[in-house]
């Protein structure tokens, strides 16, 4: 039997406003240092091939906003999906939300919200976590591979790091 190496990468939402005047949340958007993060993004992924098949997207403006900012830099076509639900999930629903994903789709890019979604990385990955996930900041990127055929067997340590990346870092 053939295992499928299947890609998760988990892309926490560029940094965010807190000076523009939004009192809700949900509706905060990005800060010019969130979208120049967003261009470093975009050139990276460009420059590794991501090319997710499916990208699940908080419905929070900075994560729309986020989104938007990296898109040209995915290759191939992505089927996208805004959902409620990302919004604030914890640890254990951002897990049961991966667990749902159809076999077939072979790589995934979840934008999200700390800490659910740094929390979610490190128990992917496990002992490799060490320092290398201790902080999971704005506009963060972590590639998983993931073993296995099905999403529905995700859970703890059944990832590798591929690679951990974090805006400051990308000229």
């Amino acid at each position: 039997m053939r295992v499928v190496m299947k890609r998760l990468y988990l892309l926490r939402h560029a940094k965010s406003s807190w000076s523009s005047g939004v009192q809700v949340d949900h509706e905060r958007p990005l800060a010019p240092r969130g979208v120049a993060a967003t261009e470093r993004l975009t050139r990276y992924l460009h420059a590794q091939g991501a090319s997710p098949r499916l990208v699940l997207c908080s419905s929070a403006r900075r994560t729309r906003e986020t989104l938007t900012g990296i898109e040209d830099g995915l290759a191939g076509e992505q089927h996208v999906t805004i959902e409620s639900e990302l919004y604030g999930a914890s640890t254990q629903q951002l897990l049961d939300r991966v667990r749902q994903l159809p076999d077939e789709v072979e790589s995934v890019m979840v934008i999200g919200h700390n800490p659910g979604l740094h929390e979610l990385a490190v128990m992917l990955v496990g002992d490799q976590a060490g320092t290398r996930l201790a902080a999971f900041p704005a506009g963060a990127l972590v590639t998983l591979d993931v073993q296995g055929e099905s999403w529905s067997s995700i859970g703890e340590s059944a990832c590798a790091i591929q690679d951990y990346v974090v805006p400051k870092e990308l000229t």
